[in-house]
């Protein structure tokens, strides 16, 4: 009896060790800049008593620089599994409190275990990075550990979700694997994310910048487009991610979870008639027609800040999650630039992988002209969209409001980049450019010999109008399916969306993968 006490009490010992990670004095540190220890990020996230640890005794296996000296049971990472919302996740967190955080061969090991194990069991994973990047004394020792964490996440890409939280400083290759993964969440102010620190730019540069203006949420919200969403602290940051997972699927094979609707699936959008002028060239606010035809008006924007030409995020129709993409006429009129084209096809993307039917509402001019967006890559970027809707085998429906020109009707889904549904209000206009400019080109002579030139002109705008651009004109031509009411818009989708969830795989060409655009 005796026996079993010690070694109990020995195991009892090495998990509170194990717990205290650096020190309760680097602990103490942690929690007075605001933010939750590693574990208690952990149990804050998961139902309550749900998390099981794991290779909670590793150590490092590095000689070097003493380290046999220094090791610390766990090695700055917390790895495990657990439930949230009752379906099972994987999660590790880093712990800053140890070796900042960095990740040497044992600590990588004990993440590309977890990714593998994520991807065996097809559960998705969620990381809380909190990273001062490669561990410098285990020296190439990380190529076995951390450089294979890159490899492990891609291995995991469009088989799992991967979802990633900033929640301190992630440097240098620190930044990468969260990169690989499918969201990641920033908290604003305690987390940044950098490849090269103020300290290095300074030398090399002479700039002086802060942590948060070199790599905050600000930043990479608003002007890189690397962070999905933003939370206030690291309460909110977990909210976020117990809300993202309730829109996805555990694996590639599944669908995401349906719940009952507490909404009428018929109901009318009598408001939309509100919403949305007639006039092509007035503004609205796209993200009151989403939030009008969504189950409950529930709408998780992406990258809200980011590209706000474009909206993209999940909702539900009926109980079904849905991914929507939709023009934004309040921002650059709602044409398509380089970053609303790489944030839109990114997310078809996923939403592909991971059986999300598409919701697409159009209302776009077209790409956005001008040298500075051809210089760097309008067309390889503008490309990606279109990659990216063809490729995609999930229903996709689509609803144009106002307007639809020239390349951005194939850029937002119509029948030919695999469209199934494809409907318009009497407000749509269809055209490879607009009425004016049209006119412009095609009468310019006849024009220019009238005795009233801007009569003819006139004329000829409204004539050209009412033949070829009102959606009646392509409806007849069998290029919409349907000219709908604006309140019936939910219904339709409703319908549609109820036709299509059975749809077939469609037969293709035997590929490795395809070449995207990048």
């Amino acid at each position: 009896m005796n026996e079993w006490k010690e070694l109990l009490a020995e195991l009892e010992e090495k998990e509170e060790r194990a717990k205290v990670g650096g020190g309760q004095k680097k602990q103490q540190a942690q929690k007075a800049k605001g933010k939750l220890l590693c574990r208690e990020r952990i149990n804050a996230l998961v139902d309550p008593g749900s998390f099981v640890e794991i290779r909670m005794l590793a150590e490092t296996q590095t000689f070097e620089f003493d380290m046999q000296k220094k090791k610390i049971l766990g090695d700055g990472v917390v790895t495990g599994f657990a439930t949230i919302d009752s379906r099972d996740v994987f999660i590790f967190a880093q712990d800053v409190t140890v070796f900042g955080g960095s990740a040497g061969k044992a600590h990588g090991e004990k993440i590309n275990y977890l990714l593998r194990m994520a991807r065996k069991v097809g559960t998705p994973v969620v990381g809380l990075f909190e990273s001062a990047g490669g561990r410098l004394q285990d020296g190439m020792q990380n190529e076995s550990g951390y450089g294979q964490m890159f490899f492990e996440n891609t291995q995991c890409s469009g088989i799992i979700p991967q979802i990633a939280a900033i929640m301190g400083a992630c440097t240098g290759g620190g930044v990468y694997s969260p990169a690989i993964m499918d969201f990641i969440i920033q908290v604003e102010k305690t987390g940044q994310m950098f490849i090269t620190g103020p300290g290095v730019i300074k030398e090399v540069t002479g700039a002086e910048l802060t942590f948060e203006e070199l790599g905050g949420s600000n930043v990479h919200s608003r002007e890189s487009g690397v962070v999905h969403l933003v939370a206030r602290d690291d309460l909110h940051c977990l909210e976020l991610i117990r809300k993202l997972l309730s829109f996805l699927p555990q694996n590639n094979r599944e669908t995401p979870p349906t719940i009952p609707s507490r909404d009428d699936p018929f109901r009318s959008n009598d408001v939309l008639t509100d919403i949305v002028p007639v006039d092509p060239k007035k503004v609205y606010d796209m993200r009151l027609v989403i939030h009008e035809i969504l189950d409950q008006s529930e709408f998780l924007e992406i990258q809200p800040l980011f590209a706000q030409n474009i909206v993209i995020g999940f909702g539900r129709l009926d109980g079904n999650v849905v991914g929507v993409v939709a023009n934004q006429p309040r921002y650059l009129g709602g044409t398509i630039d380089i970053n609303a084209a790489d944030k839109a096809a990114r997310f078809i993307r996923f939403c592909d992988c991971f059986n999300i039917p598409l919701i697409i509402l159009a209302d776009v001019p077209g790409y956005l002209p001008g040298a500075d967006q051809e210089k760097k890559g309008i067309i390889r970027h503008g490309a990606k969209m279109l990659y990216a809707f063809s490729e995609a085998t999930v229903p996709k429906i689509t609803c144009v409001l106002r307007k639809m020109y020239g390349g951005s009707i194939p850029a937002m889904c119509c029948h030919e980049t695999g469209a199934d549904l494809m409907f318009a209000w009497p407000t749509a206009e269809f055209a490879m450019i607009g009425s004016e400019a049209a006119v412009n080109i095609l009468y310019r002579k006849e024009i220019a010999e009238a005795d009233d030139k801007e009569r003819v002109r006139q004329a000829k705008i409204r004539e050209y109008h009412e033949t070829i651009v009102r959606p009646y004109y392509s409806a007849s031509k069998q290029y919409i399916d349907a000219v709908i009411r604006p309140a019936d818009t939910r219904r339709w989708f409703v319908r549609a969306l109820g036709l299509l969830k059975n749809k077939k795989p469609e037969e293709r060409i035997w590929k490795k993968h395809g070449n995207i655009p990048l």
